[in-house]
């Protein structure tokens, strides 16, 4: 029974993620976003068939097993478009590296002027890396790693559903610069929406993810040092 469930909510999981691309490939609709939509559809069966959360997990975590393949894969697209990379390679470090710092000051500093406890303006700090980054971020200088998992994921979906809507009513069509500002914006979940773009865009995304989680661990000690003095 026990493997039946789990053979279930993977391909429950498979299902959701099909349809939801599915749905998304032909409309083209910021609020059809595959992640979104494939977590609503997996929730509402879960509900519908009266099944907890806990039968999910055991699933889940086979699921998630495959993540650090799957990282290891953005390489492969990444090698093919080397080019970019050799092109424009100053100014996606630059660029990157910009954009995380942005980020982070922006995230720290409204939670300051929000007056929002300590704890949390350090567990927002690295919200847009990657939940490894952010945990590890967040725990060495205090911040609360279930915090920074929440805000990782709520920056990925907001980053993911409405990034490159923004985008593009910025005018911004290049690939290049429309995959690196999803991957430094919405890691993971924006890189997956970079693919859904094109190869080039995807590459560039995941290039930026990894770049974002370097600046972001690097830069975070002397952020937390300059937004708290105190």
């Amino acid at each position: 029974m026990p493997q039946l469930m789990i053979l279930f909510t993977i391909l429950l999981t498979l299902g959701a993620y099909l349809l939801a691309k599915a749905l998304y490939l032909r409309y083209r609709h910021p609020l059809l976003n595959i992640v979104l939509l494939g977590a609503a559809i997996v929730i509402a069966t879960l509900l519908a068939l009266n099944i907890p959360y806990q039968s999910y997990l055991p699933g889940r975590r086979i699921m998630t097993s495959l993540l650090g393949p799957a990282t290891v894969g953005l390489a492969v697209p990444l090698y093919r478009h080397r080019s970019l990379l050799r092109q424009y390679a100053p100014a996606i470090v630059a660029g990157v590296g910009l954009g995380s710092l942005a980020s982070m000051l922006a995230a720290g500093g409204i939670a300051l002027v929000a007056g929002l406890p300590r704890e949390v303006v350090l567990s927002v700090l690295p919200k847009s890396v990657t939940i490894p980054f952010a945990v590890e971020i967040a725990r060495i200088h205090g911040g609360s790693p279930g915090l920074a998992s929440a805000f990782v994921v709520a920056t990925g979906t907001l980053g993911s559903v409405f990034g490159g809507t923004l985008l593009t009513w910025a005018g911004i069509k290049d690939p290049v610069a429309r995959g690196l500002a999803l991957g430094t914006g919405a890691h993971g979940q924006g890189t997956a929406m970079a693919f859904m773009e094109g190869e080039r865009e995807g590459s560039m995304a995941g290039l930026a993810m990894t770049l974002a989680g370097i600046t972001t661990a690097t830069m975070a000690p002397l952020l937390v040092r300059l937004l708290l003095r105190n």
